[in-house]
Formats: C-alpha cells, structure tokens, sequence
C-alpha cells in the first residue's frame, strides 16, 4: 500500500494525504478522518523519518499558505494547483528529491511560521506565493531560507528567487485577440480579491486595447468572487441591473481567470444570454475545466509543468551548488483560441 493507493481510495490528491498523515493542517477534518481510516484498515506505515546519520532521504517542502485571497484551505483540490503539484511531484522525483507537503493557515501566521522555522525537515522549500504580499515573503524568506523559491508571484524589489508566469503578456494577448476579431465594446469580471497577479492582467489587457484606441466603460466593469466554478447570484444580480437600464451588455468580457469566466459563462447561461453569440468569453490559466465546459473556453495558456520545472531546478541548484544569486524568472503565456469568442454580431439597422 502506497500513498497514491490511499490517495486514490479516499478520492483526495496525494499532498491531501501527506498532510493527513503528518498531522498537518491545511484539509478539513473530515478528509483527514478519511485519510486515516483508510490507511488504519489497509496497515499502512509511513516510513520512518531517516535519521542524520542515514540523512538518506534529500526532499523539498511544497509551502502553502491557506485561507487567504485565493488559496483556500482544499487548495489542492483547485485546479490550477492541482496541475502546478503534480508537475512540481514529477520533478522532484526525476531530480532523486521527494516532496513534503506544509500548509499555514494565514490567521495563525506567526506562531505556525515560527514551528515551521524550529522543525524544517526538507533541504529547501518552494513557497505557493500568489497570495502573499512583499512584507510577507520577506519574512518567511528571512526565517526560513536560504534555500527558498517563491511561485507564482514575483517582486523585483525582493532579494529572493521567484519564477512567475507572464501575467502582463497573456492579458495582452486577450485584448489584442478580442480587437482583433471586431470587438469595440469590451467588459472586464474582475477578482473581488485583488493579488499581484490580477493586478498584472489588468495592466496588460488594458495596455492592448489603448494601442487601438479603445477603453473599458466604467460600466463594463463587474467584479465576482475568483474562486467558484458554479454561477454567482451575486453577478447575475450585477448583470441584471445593468440590462435593467436599457442598455446592451458588451459584445465580449475578459476576465481575469478560468474559474471567473466558466462561473460567467453558466450566469449569462441561467440569464438567456448565448456565449459567444451574444457574448464573447475570455479566461485566464487554461485549467483543464476549460476544454470541458460547453462552449469551449478561450483562454490564456499557462505552462504550469515550465513553471514547476524551474522552480525545483532553481532550488536544487541553489542547495547543491550554493548559487546565492537570487533570480526573477517570468515565463512567457500561449493564447488558446477556442469557441467562448467570436466575432460580434452585426446590429440590424
């Protein structure tokens, strides 16, 4: 009996499991009470941790902070994470590392920093970054490194390592697909939680329709919770007091990730609105949701196994060669057209 049979019989991911077994929070008791059952009934042992003088074993910790802007407590189970971990797993193990899972809930911060600091058991840490601000990662940084990278974020004010996704280029690459397909009158479902990463796509979607010659109505602007698959009542009623005035919806929304557009799509659905129509959708980060969904979402590729692959390579050179220099890496998005946008219908005259 391994992890992943666990894994797969309590029908979790195997950090769920990691966490369950080494009593750490991060999952809700239910799933640990699962985890543990199962492995009680199938006499599962964990191994033994190896001791200094085997020191056999090199690992890396995968560090999450929960509860928090958009990392919620069952991060793994949320798509991108989910795909980020499993590639993050697959290069550790081709590079003779094994990963260790932690998780901090943001509201106990400082005494769960200060356990993880007293009782590191990896050689080095890769840190879910995205919903943590400079002041934040500094002080993780300064208590837990020197052997520490930062994903999915980036600070250049920072003497830390980061490798972050091209936040600017991908929204850019959005705007410029939506202009180039005859899109005059464009909307923008913003995050009701705000992180740099957001921040970024906002900067780079509205850079691209400047270069035409276009802007967003004030009006065009919605904002939804950034975490939720299902419509939102709370974008419906945004969406219905808009139509109430009169006034026609934007042929086509940019938003600011998969999770906003695919809760977008199935609101404009319950409201008898057709995608693409009567509007076009455009999302963000290419889950794997996005190609189940009907129609098809167009969206910006994130290459998540690119992203998983420098980070551990990043930190295992920084371990084993003592590379000291830190390094900001941003790697560049691929824009996926699919069937969520199309050209805007012409009005009758």
């Amino acid at each position: 009996m391994k992890m992943e049979d666990i894994a797969k019989m309590a029908g979790v991911s195997k950090s769920a499991v990691s966490l369950a077994l080494n009593g750490k929070t991060g999952i809700s008791s239910e799933t640990r009470d699962r985890v543990l059952e199962i492995a009680r009934e199938s006499g599962y042992s964990p191994k033994p941790r190896a001791s200094a003088v085997e020191n056999a074993v090199k690992s890396l910790s995968f560090l999450v902070f929960t509860n928090s802007g958009i990392v919620l407590e069952a991060y793994y189970q949320q798509p991108f994470f989910r795909e980020l971990i499993h590639y993050i797993e697959d290069r550790c193990r081709s590079k003779g590392y094994s990963l260790l899972f932690s998780s901090v809930d943001m509201e106990y911060f400082e005494r769960e920093i200060k356990m993880l600091a007293e009782d590191n058991q990896s050689d080095g840490i890769i840190l879910l970054g995205n919903n943590l601000t400079p002041e934040e990662i500094l002080d993780i940084s300064n208590r837990l490194g020197p052997h520490l990278v930062v994903l999915d974020n980036c600070f250049d004010k920072l003497p830390v390592h980061f490798v972050s996704m091209n936040n600017f280029m991908g929204a850019y690459q959005a705007g410029a697909h939506l202009c180039s397909i005859g899109h005059t009158e464009i909307g923008y479902i913003a995050s009701n939680v705000r992180i740099q990463n957001f921040e970024e796509r906002k900067v780079g979607f509205y850079e691209a329709l400047h270069e035409q010659g276009l802007e967003i109505h004030p009006d065009h602007i919605f904002a939804v919770a950034p975490t939720m698959l299902s419509s939102q009542e709370d974008l419906k009623k945004q969406i219905k007091a808009y139509m109430e005035t009169g006034r026609q919806l934007p042929t086509a929304i940019f938003c600011e990730c998969d999770y906003i557009a695919i809760s977008a799509m199935k609101t404009l659905s319950e409201l008898g609105i057709r995608v693409p129509e009567q509007v076009s959708v455009v999302g963000f980060d290419n889950i794997s949701e996005s190609r189940i969904i009907s129609p098809e979402l167009t969206t910006v590729h994130v290459e998540k196994k690119r992203m998983a692959q420098l980070a551990v390579d990043l930190l295992i050179e920084s371990i084993e060669q003592g590379v000291e220099a830190t390094s900001k890496i941003r790697v560049d998005t691929r824009f996926v057209e699919r069937h969520s946008s199309h050209p805007p219908r012409k009005s009758a005259n």
